[in-house]
């Protein structure tokens, strides 16, 4: 007979992936003794010392404890296959749903299609991650996520890309730029200004592009990873920006307005669309996401976003 539970099996590998009981028991919500009494059971179970305690450091695996991480995580996926096997068998959509957002735009689209997702099925629990794509890459083969909303940069040909959108590149200029007036920028226009640049992986290199058929490189004179705080610089004239997420609302987030350009010339523009596993489509809770995805942008639009051109 089984003296552990699955729910023992989350609170260690929430230990194992944090280092520590006390974050381990945030990213879970319950308490920490509760987290400490998991573990000392699964350890009295096993008969394995599943963790080496340093005061200065947390906790770290031992030898047998990352053996037995591997299995628990195993276990615990198993287990949430039974769940997407009774859904397909009922019919009914539940089950956990982790939901991966590119940084530069979650902000922005993942709340509302999440909140229109759980309101149509109220059994599903579903998480969210802000990351980069390197990020969204690394965790979608882990398994940690179930379906990303992202961009259609340099994608691995492992994963399964389905495009929603497009986003043609805008210039992003403050109120009083001397280029913000114009209908249309060149990107031969803007070299002669500052830029402040979106610095994320592969967003960066995709942004730097546009230049490459000039000869020239652009002045950087910012860089940043934060889309708001990019937003903000632009404003209060630091240098102008390249984006391909406008926000219904032309102002940064301290309030100043901002001027977006479309940029002339043959500039290709971003896919936004959902990256999952090859066979995630199987899973029915991931399928009915993707379709409510696809239901929520069919009239061309993108909670959130403004200017999107449908594909």
């Amino acid at each position: 007979m089984l003296r552990f539970t699955l729910r023992q099996l989350e609170y260690f590998v929430a230990v194992g992936e944090m280092g520590s009981i006390a974050l381990a028991a945030e990213k879970v919500n319950v308490s920490s003794p509760s987290i400490s009494a998991a573990i000392n059971q699964l350890e009295k179970e096993f008969g394995l010392p599943l963790f080496v305690r340093q005061h200065a450091q947390g906790l770290s695996p031992t030898l047998a404890g990352r053996e037995m991480l591997k299995q628990a995580k195993l276990v615990l996926q198993n287990a949430e296959g039974l769940v997407d096997l009774a859904a397909d068998i009922s019919g009914n959509v539940q089950g956990p749903l982790s939901i991966g957002g590119l940084l530069t735009f979650a902000q922005v689209v993942v709340p509302a299609l999440r909140a229109s997702f759980e309101k149509l099925y109220p059994d599903v629990r579903v998480t969210q991650h802000e990351l980069d794509q390197a990020q969204i890459f690394s965790m979608l083969r882990r398994s940690e996520i179930d379906v990303a909303l992202t961009y259609d940069l340099d994608l691995p040909s492992d994963l399964k890309f389905q495009p929603i959108a497009t986003l043609p590149p805008y210039a992003i200029l403050y109120e009083d730029h001397p280029l913000a007036g114009r209908a249309s920028i060149s990107v031969t226009d803007l070299l002669g200004f500052p830029m402040v640049l979106l610095d994320l992986p592969f967003s960066s290199e995709y942004f730097l592009s546009f230049f490459g058929a000039t000869g020239l490189k652009p002045q950087i004179a910012e860089r940043t990873r934060d889309m708001a705080v990019m937003r903000s610089l632009v404003a209060n004239g630091f240098g102008f920006s390249i984006v391909n997420v406008r926000p219904l609302n032309d102002l940064s987030p301290d309030g100043k307005p901002l001027r977006f350009i479309p940029l002339e010339g043959d500039m290709r523009p971003m896919k936004l669309g959902l990256l999952t596993s090859s066979e995630a489509e199987s899973v029915n809770v991931i399928r009915t996401f993707i379709e409510h995805c696809r239901n929520e942008h069919k009239d061309g639009h993108v909670p959130g976003l403004n200017l999107i051109r449908d594909l």
